[in-house]
């Protein structure tokens, strides 16, 4: 269905929010419609839904009950992210635990696509990388489905992450108990390369992915028995000591890899590292590298857990988690592809603030220079929609 947005009818609204929300404008008009379940209307539309989402994360609250206020008491807010007629705390946690999953994972899905076509591919020479890796989530015992341990309740969620232009591509989320090699294949197609660490270790798993045509570079346990097939000449000086193709496991053991792999040994700061992968094109040097690489997944985690509030629940059904969470990823995607395109740079704390700064200085300016602005995004916006 085709529809028709006009995302800028309220009289205030920043420059610099707009720059940041625009890619999400292409997007709307294809996204499914969020339709209401009975007679009565929507409070809350889809889209302000999301914007409701991205300036959650973007602005750091700490609950929803902070947004709801920021809603009622901050001019932008309540001009420019709060429905028209305003929102109640009870109808807002209800559109979040009910609500528009299907849309924002349509948005985010077509949003990885725009922001990989814009940033730049850092490492072409090593293929298309793809980490995978799990985080856990704090959850509160009410969370009955969000299983751990006893008396601790804990989600967990799976990403796929482009290592190339380092943003996420995939997301899934299972109790904390959740094992995370099931998502290996559901997050690799054929063609790439998965990266992981020891967690992913599965003699089975190498020997599907091959049959699939999905190549893989995963640490393995420093024990893990292996059967000499071939050795490789390692070059003198190389933080590589071990270059050979091997079986993994033991026949005894029933746990042998049924198709032989390459085994790359290196050290780094005393540390030894051994790493299987089937990517036979690649030096030593260049797998030691690729699993590196695999560190940006662990930063990206900690950067978002820490600066975009992704970890302070607003909902608590398993519904209503992945809708935060993929607000979340929408609003690292926008970061990610506003950073590059205005500042030529990945996204930082440094940049993020400095947005957060720009948007409360321009609701100060004049109302002239504001709804010149308007006019001529609104005539632009129009154009882009006819075309």
């Amino acid at each position: 269905m085709t529809r028709s947005f006009e995302p800028y009818q309220k009289k205030h609204f920043s420059p610099s929010f707009y720059k940041l929300y625009q890619p999400v404008v292409k997007i709307l008009p294809e996204t499914p419609v969020l339709e209401s379940r009975g007679d009565r209307p929507l409070q809350m539309t889809f889209e302000d839904e999301l914007k409701a989402l991205i300036f959650f994360h973007l602005e750091e609250h700490n609950s929803g009950r902070h947004l709801i206020q920021v809603f009622k008491e901050d001019d932008f807010a309540r001009k420019n992210i709060a429905p028209e007629d305003g929102i109640e705390k009870s109808s807002f946690f209800e559109a979040i635990n009910t609500r528009g999953l299907e849309q924002l994972e349509f948005v985010f899905q077509k949003l990885s696509c725009e922001a990989s076509n814009i940033l730049p591919n850092q490492h072409p020479e090593l293929g298309e990388l793809v980490a995978f890796d799990g985080s856990l989530i704090d959850a509160v015992l009410s969370m009955t489905w969000a299983d751990y341990r006893k008396g601790s309740k804990k989600a967990k969620v799976h990403i796929g992450f482009d290592l190339n232009r380092s943003i996420p591509r995939k997301i899934f989320l299972t109790d904390g108990d959740g094992s995370e090699r099931p998502f290996v294949n559901k997050i690799l197609s054929p063609g790439q390369t998965g990266v992981g660490d020891r967690g992913y270790q599965k003699h089975a798993l190498f020997d599907s992915l091959q049959a699939e045509g999905k190549s893989f570079v995963i640490r393995i346990k420093a024990g893990t028995t292996k059967t000499l097939i071939k050795e490789h000449k390692v070059n003198p000086g190389s933080i590589v000591f071990y270059d050979a193709e091997v079986l993994l496991g033991t026949v005894e053991n029933n746990n042998q890899t049924e198709n032989s792999v390459r085994l790359v040994g290196y050290r780094v700061d005393g540390v030894d590292y051994w790493v299987a992968t089937d990517r036979r094109d690649l030096t030593a040097e260049q797998i030691a590298k690729i699993y590196k690489l695999r560190w940006q997944i662990e930063n990206f985690f900690a950067w978002w857990k820490r600066h975009l509030r992704v970890y302070h629940l607003i909902a608590r059904s398993e519904y209503g988690l992945m809708v935060q969470i993929l607000g979340g990823l929408i609003t690292y995607l926008l970061l990610a592809i506003y950073c590059h395109t205005n500042h030529k740079e990945p996204v930082s704390i440094k940049r993020v603030r400095q947005l957060r700064i720009q948007i409360q200085n321009e609701l100060r300016d004049s109302d002239s220079s504001t709804d010149s602005f308007f006019f001529k995004e609104q005539k632009r916006y129009r154009s882009h929609a006819r075309t």
